[in-house]
């Protein structure tokens, strides 16, 4: 497995002003293998980019010889793919359509998606009913597959706080009923612990279906109150042996990505000795 981390973990990676070149120096210097792209709705990376700048960007990643595979992205956040308003929800696919051939130029081979919102608590006024949302994350998905599979890159639906996709059934169903390879799991193994679940036993029910990996740690913190954080890798709840043990013998090899938000001073490197003793 290869150990990386993401650009939204770098000084000014969530305004998506951080220069690419800075941010590959900086995770080379504190231990990583492989660094996350992002694209935003302006910023470094956007729909908007042109293909010579995604281009110059790749030049850079292989000049400094990071493994560069995936590009996350927030866009669904502020425009809900599975809105009650049909009007959102076709813009939200117009810039997942755009984003994807940017993933393509940048050299990449996959893309995070964030499948919807159901509802979230830090998206409180958003609310969909659960089957309409399911109904139009299908309709959704089989129209960005025709452009993954045209430009050659997966397309990776996260398990996040969106209220959606709540069982490792459910979306091991939902994947398998595209009957494509170019669709598939972005597995955040933090996550889960959020809504009570064991990451290994996910991981053995996806199985192949999971492409690409994100690890953060959670603490329960459990009062009575509801209490909970995340908060620094290794410092938390998630059971990193048994999930490592389960991400082998599934034969997954691919970048594990470590997400830490928001960005803070020291983390870059603290998460970088985390992450590289987890895997190890």
């Amino acid at each position: 497995m290869i150990p990386g981390l993401s650009y939204w973990t770098l000084e000014h990676g969530l305004d998506n002003t951080h220069p690419i070149d800075a941010a590959l120096t900086e995770v080379q210097g504190a231990g990583f293998a492989a660094l996350e792209l992002a694209i935003g709705a302006e910023g470094v990376i956007h729909p908007a980019s042109a293909q010579d700048e995604c281009e110059q960007i790749r030049a850079q990643v292989d000049a400094s010889g990071i493994h560069v595979s995936t590009v996350a992205s927030g866009l669904s956040w502020g425009c809900n793919p599975v809105s009650n308003d049909a009007a959102v929800r076709e813009e939200s696919n117009k810039m997942m359509e755009v984003a994807l051939q940017r993933v393509a130029w940048l050299g990449c081979e996959a893309f995070l998606y964030v499948p919807g919102i159901v509802g979230c608590p830090f998206v409180p006024d958003e609310k969909v009913r659960y089957d309409h949302a399911i109904e139009r994350c299908r309709e959704n998905v089989a129209r960005l597959l025709d452009t993954a599979e045209r430009v050659g890159v997966d397309l990776c639906l996260e398990n996040v706080w969106n209220g959606m996709f709540l069982s490792p059934l459910e979306l091991a169903d939902f994947i398998d009923s595209f009957g494509s390879d170019r669709v598939g799991v972005y597995f955040d193994v933090g996550n889960l612990l959020g809504y009570h679940q064991h990451p290994p036993h996910w991981i053995e029910l996806l199985g192949p279906r999971i492409k690409r990996v994100h690890v953060k740690d959670f603490k329960h913190n459990f009062d009575w109150k509801g209490n909970y954080d995340f908060c620094r890798l290794g410092e938390g709840d998630v059971p990193w042996p048994e999930t490592i043990a389960a991400l082998k013998a599934i034969g997954y090899d691919r970048t594990v990505i470590a997400e830490m938000l928001p960005p803070a001073e020291g983390l870059v490197e603290h998460t970088g000795k985390a992450l590289n003793k987890i895997l190890s």
